[in-house]
């Protein structure tokens, strides 16, 4: 499938979405017990108090999935929903932690498309409220999978 025909990713290449939302109590509690990461970072509050981080931490995965929703949202809004998979993510790194109550953006900006491989690859950040960069990947969605 050829989907360069009807419809090109190329020009798709430095547009971006973003998504915002507040990290609650439950978002980090539902997502523990989801993936079954119950460690005492995230849902022990007594314990982090005596850490040198203070408080709980936010799951790392949890706002990469919020990239992934990013991700959805991208293709969706430019046309690409039934077109494209996952192909997955590189070079994910969890730079700093987000707490509970920070508002986390994350911003997704197509960057490059491999026209042989079929391969898209976008830029994935996940930001606190005050800029400070807390997770980067790059998403690699492969173009005419399906």
């Amino acid at each position: 499938m050829n989907v360069e025909t009807t419809w090109s990713i190329a020009e798709l290449i430095g547009r971006s979405v973003e998504m915002s939302r507040t990290i609650a109590e439950s978002d980090v509690y539902l997502f523990a017990g989801i993936s079954g990461d119950l460690a005492s970072y995230h849902i022990d509050e007594a314990a982090m108090r005596r850490t040198e981080l203070g408080r709980r931490v936010v799951h790392g995965v949890l706002l990469l999935s919020i990239g992934s929703a990013a991700s959805s949202k991208f293709w969706s809004t430019h046309g690409g929903e039934g077109r494209t998979i996952s192909y997955g993510y590189d070079r994910v790194r969890f730079i700093r932690p987000m707490f509970i109550g920070d508002t986390v953006t994350v911003r997704y900006e197509l960057t490059q498309y491999d026209r042989d491989a079929q391969k898209a690859f976008a830029s994935v950040t996940a930001t606190n409220e005050t800029g400070d960069v807390a997770l980067s990947a790059v998403h690699v969605t492969k173009v005419g999978a399906l």
